[in-house]
């Protein structure tokens, strides 16, 4: 089994059952990356494998910091025995650093997984981003506005997306002038 189809797989054990909205949500985030995969080069495998499995970490069980992006990423290098590459886009995905610094867990996130840079990282971004709970394509605009009326004003993750909207949007315009350029 390849390692995007594993990733699949491990992704829908985790999530389809337990959330299947963010199961949904992980599937429209996968194929997003899978369309864009051609401009990360040789990094293109990981990032797919990263996009399916970049919201494990709100799976019943999984959940110790209640910060998703950490949750998963441990999970995947502590039990899954997951590609290092693959653990650290998770760990990173959509600007975590952010919320990390919000929720005091800054220190324990750059040094377990080291950050990802560059189009790789804008491309993990850009692919959920783009992407709607019910995994269908959608403006990052739009995406930041639907993340902050879900969580509501005064909740740590809402202050934190609002926070990292102008690095989201930039990733989100940097790995659209790459497509473009293409």
């Amino acid at each position: 089994m390849d390692q995007i189809e594993a990733a699949r797989d491990l992704a829908r054990e985790l999530l389809a059952g337990a959330i299947p909205r963010r199961w949904v949500h992980s599937q429209g985030v996968g194929r997003k990356a899978e369309s864009v995969a051609h401009v990360v080069g040789h990094d293109a495998a990981a990032l797919v494998s990263a996009a399916w499995l970049h919201d494990i970490g709100y799976a019943p069980g999984l959940v110790v910091t209640g910060m998703h992006q950490l949750d998963g990423a441990r999970y995947l290098r502590d039990v899954a025995g997951a590609d290092q590459l693959v653990c650290r886009l998770v760990a990173h995905h959509s600007c975590a650093f952010v919320e990390a610094r919000n929720r005091g867990l800054a220190e324990q996130l750059a040094r377990e997984f080291p950050p990802v840079g560059g189009l790789l990282a804008d491309a993990i971004t850009y692919a959920d981003m783009t992407t709607d709970p019910d995994g269908e394509p959608v403006e990052v605009e739009q995406r930041l506005a639907e993340i902050l009326a879900r969580y509501g004003d005064g909740h740590l993750v809402a202050e934190s997306i609002r926070e990292a909207s102008p690095f989201i949007i930039g990733s989100v315009r940097s790995l659209t002038a790459a497509l473009t350029a293409g």
